[in-house]
């Protein structure tokens, strides 16, 4: 890999890791705990909190007709993405083992913790689990892929594409046969990051 797209890289991994150190910094801010999992807010923040819950009616009452037209569209979509998360967690439970693949732990990328607000109303709630399970699917269903196509076909893409995933580093230059055809088997099992 080239020297100057190695130092980005680490660059990026160096940001991502102040990211993580100021949401930590969150949790004194907005006075919660992560206790096995489960956040934990302080006895005086709940009450707040509570107090700040919209009423079910009032929630519906001031929610414009067209939210409320499209809601069963958008959770139209549940079953088929239950269906995907049941497909590519057998796939990779039949798969990786064969290849040699470390397998993706859902659980990393399908966080549902938004439940433990205490200033979300029933309907919200429901929406913010909705939204943190297909949020994190996608998340889940793109680092099975990537692992995948780390696998098969290394090879990075001529043109730009907009999100890069988690193993495209370790891809080959696009036009890059030769390095391709001497470390191909080399890149396929790179997977020691992972571990």
């Amino acid at each position: 890999m080239d020297d100057r797209i190695e130092s980005l890289l680490e660059k990026i991994k160096d940001l991502d890791g102040q990211l993580a150190q100021e949401m930590q910094k969150k949790q004194d801010e907005f006075f919660y705990q992560i206790i096995r999992k489960k956040v934990r807010f302080e006895r005086e923040v709940k009450k707040q909190h509570k107090l700040l819950v919209m009423k079910i009616r009032q929630y519906l009452r001031e929610s414009d007709i067209a939210t409320i037209l499209t809601a069963p569209v958008i959770w139209s979509v549940l079953f088929p993405a239950v269906l995907l998360d049941l497909f590519i967690s057998f796939y990779q439970w039949v798969c990786f083992p064969v290849y040699g693949i470390p397998k993706v732990r859902r659980s990393d990328y399908i966080v549902m913790d938004r439940h433990y607000l205490s200033y979300l109303n029933g309907i919200e709630k429901m929406n913010c689990a909705y939204c943190g399970y297909f949020g994190g699917l996608v998340g889940y269903v793109q680092e099975v892929a990537a692992r995948t196509e780390q696998y098969w076909c290394p090879i990075k893409h001529a043109r730009r594409v907009k999100v890069i995933h988690s193993r495209y580093r370790k891809f080959f230059n696009y036009g890059d046969g030769e390095g391709y055809r001497k470390k191909i088997e080399e890149v396929r099992r790179d997977f020691k990051d992972l571990k």
